[in-house]
């Protein structure tokens, strides 16, 4: 009790260094704390299924016609064969996304995006708890829906859903279950659930192995170790050659000569647990997925931030310690023994981290909104008292004391009584003012790496939303759902094209960013001079009319664009320059394209587009082709109307496009967005990093900072009657100051050669993510540098000029 006693009385008394031991400690314990919380969140998901350690979801690794890619997705087969074949697969169950579908009754409608069409056991397999319903029956047949409490609430209000009915795309359904909102920690998030049965889509492939459009999840009779999933998923091959043999065939080619042409279709499994996680390569339809790196950078700056915190209390502790050097002298004179000195120092350092730790608590509700805002997430005070949140409030005040204390501890304790009371008290020479400089030069090591990271994130989410994407994405409005217009979609499409703020407008079945693409196989026309040319492209493409590309902004290097005015371009391609390297074609315009399955047309090369980005830049530049909407070459169930507008007439084109479209399609909502924020949307975790990034670099300087002003008050307290002799004898303030700033400008440029290669390495491997990394410039590092060097001008300045300008003879008096 007297340790705690002596403790207060030195923090009354040395209030100024006590409040920036407080505010340090607390900065760094309130991020600990968020990020903590953060963690907790993003190892939790999925974790409550009931089975959820047996359930795994499906994935497919592939190679066919020169495109490789991993996904979640499959072909609707997958499920039914894997249980059929191996008896360690006890059950599976599928859903489909099936995009934009419009929701209506009696008063209110609306554009939905997040409606899955699921198997009649999903919501057995998956342990969603239900408010009405029955989980064994609610999704049979093909004409019922169950909706979540905030669906019900929308459509039906405050009153029982169940047994009413709703229309989905002029189709009326049954409402036979209402789910309570979703878990925040599940990866599976829908707004509502309808009957894989009535998908026609679904049903036409579902004997296809090629149409990967279906999630596939399967509950094995017991959980397998990674060495266990390895020997069952070994299995899968030849299951896959002979229940896909069929498929292929029906496309017009041998299974068998697939394999032997290198290509690869591969079944894989991941824990459902895994999921959230540990699946950031491979591709899917799930918006819930993070990626465990960026967890451990986050655990990471938590970490280091506190780490700084604490050794700002050292930094400080060690500063004072002249002041505390003859009361230890007294103290130890007056009987008390070394191990006694270490509690109360110690005891001193967990009454700041007890105090900080409070404040943190405090500072973390306070910045809990905009920390929600910043992840993407929604944590409330429950989660500040829970499961690993509770144990790091516990846990991290008392590390953090241990930490800050244990240095200062046991320096001051060894001071000898007879040589600080006859005023020989340790200079900053030594291996002591070695350690301190150390520190700082870590801090400042640990905020430039921070600082470079930053901007090497900023530059390429800036490159990434403004580089050349080979496209115009201003002033491109989007119309959704363009399908319901039915045989007026052309009408809508002239009054459109008539406004006078609208220079292009074009149907198209889908466009960058925004949607997915039509995927599928085609063998490209074979040139007797090149005998290398490939065998089997894999070939995305969007269906579109005559002004598409003139909307999008798409470069024709090479040939024409389409112009179906004599009915010639039903049979038409306009392919991008990857599509022409990747087949081998010299002389692009004339070759043909034969698609093997469906009516085998043959469709010829009329044009070349320079490359564009269909998707994030982490992505590479795949073969993609455009068909002309009149050779119907695939049947999708969604379209688009996009709209080249005049720059700052957004408002007003909408008002006239909203009452356009009621007048042509009074029972669907209208919707739509522009195509620049679709394409800024893909990079939504990019941005998060780098917020995030940016907030806790703030942090870092702001703790590294007060680090730097303890140093710099321990070095004017050291050297006070060095510099009054100094300023009699006729120092200038300048030179003074300039004495004083010296040994920590080269301490922080040591730093900055430290941090260098450290924030080079870190970013060179989070570069490689993307297939169109920006260049890590040397001036990234000179800015990194210069900030840091102003921040410690700042900081060292201000205690420097006031220790120049002080009174010599108040520092000589004591002389």
């Amino acid at each position: 009790m007297n340790n705690w006693k002596i403790a207060i009385r030195n923090f009354r008394k040395n209030k100024f260094y006590g409040l920036i031991n407080v505010a340090g400690l607390t900065v760094g314990l309130a991020a600990c704390f968020l990020i903590i919380m953060y963690l907790q969140h993003e190892m939790g998901f999925d974790q409550f299924f009931k089975d959820s350690e047996r359930i795994y979801q499906v994935n497919v690794s592939a190679r066919f016609g020169g495109d490789e890619y991993d996904t979640s997705n499959t072909p609707p087969p997958v499920g039914e064969a894997l249980a059929e074949e191996f008896p360690e697969v006890e059950s599976y169950t599928r859903f489909h996304m099936p995009g934009d579908l419009i929701l209506r009754n009696l008063d209110r409608k609306f554009t939905e995006s997040n409606i899955w069409l699921v198997d009649s056991n999903f919501l057995e397999f998956f342990s969603f708890a239900l408010m009405e319903g029955d989980a064994a029956t609610c999704l049979e047949g093909t004409r019922s829906i169950v909706l979540t409490e905030n669906m019900a609430q929308k459509y039906f209000g405050t009153a029982s859903a169940l047994g009413k009915e709703i229309f989905m795309e002029e189709e009326v359904y049954t409402v036979t279950g209402v789910l309570k909102n979703l878990p925040q920690l599940s990866s599976l998030q829908f707004d509502a659930l309808a009957p894989i049965a009535s998908s026609r889509r679904v049903d036409f492939f579902s004997w296809s192995w090629i149409w990967l459009q279906v999630d596939t999840y399967v509950k094995l009779a017991q959980p397998l170790d990674a060495g266990e999933r390895s020997a069952l998923e070994a299995k899968f091959p030849p299951m896959v050659r002979k229940n896909a043999a069929s498929a292929y065939k029906r496309l017009g080619q041998d299974i068998d000569e697939f394999f032997r042409q290198g290509n690869r279709w591969e079944l894989s499994l991941t824990p459902l647990e895994d999921v959230h996680l540990y699946t950031s390569g491979i591709g899917g339809r799930l918006t819930t997925k993070s990626d465990i790196r960026d967890v451990y950078i986050f655990g990471t700056i938590g970490f280091f931030i506190l780490l700084l915190a604490c050794i700002n209390f050292m930094n400080l502790s060690t500063a004072r310690s002249m002041g505390r050097a003859r009361e230890v002298g007294v103290r130890k004179v007056l009987g008390s023994q070394r191990s006694g000195l270490i509690w109360q120092f110690m005891t001193e350092a967990m009454l700041y981290s007890f105090v900080a730790a409070l404040l943190a608590i405090a500072l973390s509700q306070v910045m809990l909104p905009m920390f929600n805002q910043m992840m993407d997430i929604e944590l409330g005070v429950p989660d500040l008292l829970s499961g690993w949140s509770l144990t790091a409030f516990l846990v991290l005040p008392v590390l953090a004391g241990l930490l800050a204390g244990s240095y200062p501890s046991f320096y001051l304790s060894k001071f000898k009584p007879v040589a600080v009371l006859k005023s020989k008290i340790p200079t900053v020479s030594g291996s002591h003012a070695w350690v301190r400089s150390s520190l700082v030069v870590f801090q400042f090591a640990i905020s430039v790496t921070l600082v470079i990271c930053t901007l090497i994130v900023l530059q390429q989410i800036n490159y990434s939303t403004n580089g050349d994407l080979g496209m115009d994405k201003e002033n491109v409005l989007v119309i959704r759902n363009a399908q319901l217009l039915g045989e007026k979609a052309k009408s809508f499409k002239n009054e459109m094209q008539n406004l006078p703020e609208v220079s292009h407008a074009s149907i198209a079945t889908d466009l960058p960013a925004i949607g997915w693409e039509f995927t599928d196989y085609y063998i490209p026309e074979r040139d007797a001079t090149n005998p290398d040319l490939m065998e089997d492209l894999s070939l995305s493409s969007y269906m579109v009319d005559d002004d598409f590309i003139p909307v999008v902004g798409f470069e024709i290097i090479e040939g024409r664009g389409f112009n179906d005015e004599r009915g010639l371009d039903s049979l038409a391609v306009i392919v991008n320059e990857e599509t022409v390297r990747m087949v081998g074609w010299e002389n692009p315009i004339g070759k043909r394209l034969t698609y093997p399955g469906g009516r085998n047309e043959t469709y010829e090369v009329v044009g070349v587009i320079k490359d564009f980005h269909a998707r994030s830049m982490q992505y590479s530049i795949e073969p993609f082709a455009l068909f002309h909407e009149s050779s119907k070459s695939y049947d999708l169930e969604y379209k688009r109307l996009a709209v080249k507008i005049a720059s700052g007439s957004e408002r007003r084109v909408l008002d006239k496009a909203k009452a356009l479209w009621t007048s042509f399609a009074p029972n669907a909502p209208f919707g739509f967005s522009f195509l620049d924020d679709e394409i800024n949307a893909l990079y939504q975790s990019e941005e998060r990093l780098g917020t995030v990034l940016s907030s806790f670099t703030f942090l870092s300087i702001f703790v590294a900072c007060l680090g730097l002003l303890g140093l710099i008050a321990y070095t004017t307290e050291q050297r006070t009657k060095e510099i009054g002799i100094r300023k009699v004898l006729g120092a200038s303030t300048v030179g003074i100051v300039g004495l004083l700033s010296k040994d920590f400008f080269q301490l922080v440029i040591f730093a900055l050669i430290l941090a260098a290669p450290v924030a080079y390495f870190f970013m060179k491997n989070w570069l490689q993510d993307f297939a169109y990394p920006v260049d890590i410039e040397w001036w990234v590092f000179a800015l990194a540098g210069l900030v840091a060097l102003l921040v410690t001008f700042l900081t060292v300045g201000f205690q420097s000029v006031k220790a120049a300008l002080a009174n010599p003879v108040e520092s000589l008096r004591s002389e």
